[in-house]
């Protein structure tokens, strides 16, 4: 009696959700979201009767799409017509011509439609798409005209896929040449990485202070709570600095807090009573009202040239045990570049990568911080993490990504025919999970999942990378030297691939490069050996 009365009720609410889809006609398909949604919030479906309603909405969807499409290629036929029935009057070669520029002009007109097709479904995927997190995806926390900090919005806001890094955030802070950050501290672990220009930084713990200059590649580790303040020492080059944080209060969130300030921001110390202050302070309600109210123009502030240089000629902190909180022999923040050999490299790319085996303050954290350089053109191996999720963020130059999923469903023809069937899946479908790459761009790489990233043909693709849960984790790869195929033994080799095992090894043995390769051959149809 439950089933059936299920039954009825997803009866009786597929005519409302064909409704919304019916009734609006905007262009990016708001009305396939809010279907999406109203399966979603049924309290009375369990989880398959949600899925199984969420395919009926991108069912209805490509049949509304399929129609639309018929009947707009009916108009443009029509439209050619209408041009042919004129060139009938003419004579001889001038109507002959008249056929060719109306056949011409229909022509350019298809392939343009074509185009606009798929542009309109490559957009469509990636507003769909729960791995990838474009510039919309970031809020701006703090902005002065010194600086700003732009926030990534929670991954679980975007997908519960994502709810194994949920206590994760990523951070973007932007400082001006010669800018300060005022003092302040939060109530996150993080990880600071330097992506671009030169500053200083000052940490506080217990009764010492630290400070040191940070450039290009620097990984900084700040502990939660811990005082910091910086600058920007350049004169003309921006401070970029990405901050990886993991809160230690509140899952996914965490909170800042500014003592060393006044009105602007505001500062933590103003909220206690005026006794309480006079009293744990020594001095006077006017003396503190004076100090309290003195800065307004927010945590970015414009420093003089004298400040920036007392703050940026002289590095501070303990020498030979290292400066806290790196420990051993790392002094100031460890660099991923200086003086520091690729892990990976080839003409076609390096990769730099450091974890808590080699910079210790990463141990707790049990994160591995890497930085690819794919060569203009070129791509990354097809491989796979075995444990770790990848979260990386595209710092400069363009390109795109492609990795295999089974959690996000597919709307293709076969995948709606054996939906239709009934019948039972004899295994795992993927979905090809695919997005244009720029800078700021995040996308995100779970455990076991293959990817690969390719570079554009004009600028070399850099990527900034943090890998959660690293330990015991294995790169596996999929093509190229030593890939996983190569290791089979014969007998798998021949029954997985109901072939033999010589043909198998000309394939899989045939790229001899390692972790990066030449990319995508643009001339289609030639063959390779």
């Amino acid at each position: 009696m439950a089933a059936k009365s299920k039954l009825s009720l997803i009866v009786l609410i597929l005519p409302v959700l064909v409704l919304y889809l019916g009734l609006a006609v905007a262009k990016q398909d708001p009305e396939l979201k809010q279907c999406r949604h109203q399966c979603r919030v049924q309290q009375q479906y369990d989880e398959e009767q949600k899925e199984e309603c969420a395919r009926k909405c991108e069912d209805y969807h490509m049949e509304k799409k399929e129609r639309e499409r018929r009947e707009e290629e009916g108009g443009h036929r029509q439209t050619l017509r209408e041009c042919q029935s004129q060139c009938v009057r003419l004579g001889g070669e001038e109507r002959q011509l008249c056929l060719l520029r109306c056949q011409e002009k229909w022509r350019r007109e298809q392939e343009k439609r074509v185009e606009e097709e798929r542009k309109e479904k490559e957009k469509e995927q990636e507003q769909h798409n729960p791995y990838v997190f474009e510039e919309e995806h970031f809020s701006t926390e703090v902005k002065t005209e010194q600086g700003r900090v732009d926030l990534l919005t929670k991954f679980t806001d975007k997908s519960k896929l994502l709810r194994g890094i949920e206590d994760y955030r990523v951070a973007i802070l932007v400082a001006n040449p010669n800018a300060f950050v005022v003092p302040n501290h939060f109530d996150a672990d993080a990880v600071f990485v330097v992506t671009q220009g030169r500053g200083t930084i000052t940490l506080i713990h217990e009764d010492k202070r630290e400070s040191f200059n940070i450039e290009r590649g620097d990984i900084i580790r700040v502990r939660s709570g811990t005082p910091i303040y910086l600058i920007n020492r350049d004169d003309n080059e921006k401070l970029f600095i990405v901050k990886f944080l993991k809160p230690v209060n509140l899952p996914g969130h965490y909170e800042v807090f500014f003592g060393a300030a006044g009105g602007k921001p505001g500062s933590f110390y103003r909220t206690f009573s005026t006794e309480i202050l006079e009293a744990a302070l020594k001095t006077s309600r006017d003396k503190l009202e004076s100090l309290f109210e003195k800065q307004d123009q927010g945590p970015f502030l414009k420093a003089s040239k004298e400040k920036i240089e007392a703050m940026s000629s002289h590095e501070e902190g303990g020498q030979g045990d290292g400066i806290w909180p790196f420990g051993g022999d790392s002094k100031g923040a460890f660099n991923l570049f200086r003086r520091r050999r690729p892990s990976q490299s080839n003409k076609y790319g390096q990769l730099f990568e450091i974890d808590g085996d080699e910079f210790k303050p990463l141990k707790d954290l049990d994160l591995r911080v890497s930085y690819a350089n794919i060569t203009k053109g070129c791509m990354s191996a097809l491989y796979y993490n075995s444990k770790a999720t990848k979260i990386a963020i595209v710092v400069k130059g363009e390109g795109y990504f492609e990795m295999a999923c089974p959690h996000v469903s597919s709307s293709d023809e076969q995948s709606q025919d054996s939906r239709s069937s009934g019948r039972k899946k004899s295994g795992p479908s993927y979905q090809k999970i695919s997005s244009r790459l720029r800078p700021d761009t995040v996308f995100i790489v779970p455990g076991g999942h293959p990817f690969v990233t390719v570079a554009s043909r004009n600028k070399n693709l850099e990527i900034l990378c943090f890998e959660v849960n690293i330990e015991n984790n294995i790169r596996y790869p999929l093509a190229g030297k030593g890939n996983i195929v190569q290791q089979f033994g014969k007998e798998a080799k021949e029954l997985a691939f109901k072939t033999k095992e010589e043909e198998v090894d000309k394939v899989f043995g045939n790229q001899d490069e390692e972790l990066f390769f030449p990319g995508p051959r643009q001339q289609r149809g030639r063959a390779y050996e």
